[in-house]
């Protein structure tokens, strides 16, 4: 007898040993949740700067006077666009008046004279101001890859407000940027031919707002 109820004692502790005590459900759920939230990495979307390819981009103007217009092109010199979650956020290029150039007279001795006469100082003094400046102090989401953008346009050294809409447009690691700006050229200090500040000009007129027809291409750094 004594021996059947030292087996049985053996046997309930050999069981006890290897089942252990039974761990409440709670402390398990604590432990995998605390698993699960280790697990998970938190994905942090930082803003992008696009820098501003110089030979990829164009600026083309566009000036009217009372007996036609004339048309050209002029160089952006550097510039960057800074983008957070896809939305333009912050931008700024700048343009090299020392580029201009005329692309409406075929005659190679009139085109010379009209591009020196734009670099003079009747027009943008391209040697004492070579860099022109626009820098965005808002864009504007409205729908889609449309923006309204304000900024500050300086040319000749005088800064003045502009706005205009614009179409910016992220593609990947490729930023575009379209948008035509009309600009008033007397509030900074061109008045060749200005109605507005010559008499009796008749058929000389050049009117006072020209237009630029911004085409930039950036690219991600």
């Amino acid at each position: 007898m004594k021996i059947i109820l030292a087996l049985s004692a053996i046997t309930a502790t050999s069981l006890l040993i290897l089942t252990g005590p039974e761990k409440p459900n709670n402390a398990n759920n604590s432990a995998l949740s605390a698993k699960k939230i280790a697990s998970v990495k938190t994905h942090v979307v930082k803003a992008l700067v696009f820098k501003v390819d110089n030979e990829g981009s164009k600026l083309t103007w566009l000036a009217k006077k009372a007996t036609g217009e004339h048309n050209g092109s002029v160089k952006v010199s550097n510039g960057s666009f800074t983008v957070d979650n896809n939305t333009l956020k912050t931008g700024s290029f700048d343009i090299d008046t020392r580029t201009i150039t005329v692309t409406d007279l075929t005659d190679e001795s009139a085109n010379t004279k009209l591009v020196g006469h734009l670099k003079s100082d009747d027009f943008f003094s391209a040697e004492k101001f070579p860099k022109a400046n626009f820098v965005i102090g808002s864009a504007t989401k409205t729908t889609g890859n449309q923006y309204n953008v304000k900024g500050k346009l300086t040319i000749k050294g005088i800064t003045n407000e502009v706005s205009f809409p614009a179409v910016i447009a992220v593609n990947g690691k490729k930023l575009t940027a379209n948008a035509k700006i009309t600009i008033d050229r007397t509030k900074y200090d061109i008045k060749f031919r200005s109605k507005n500040f010559f008499e009796n000009l008749g058929d000389k007129v050049i009117y006072d707002d020209f237009d630029i027809d911004v085409a930039l291409v950036a690219n991600a750094q």
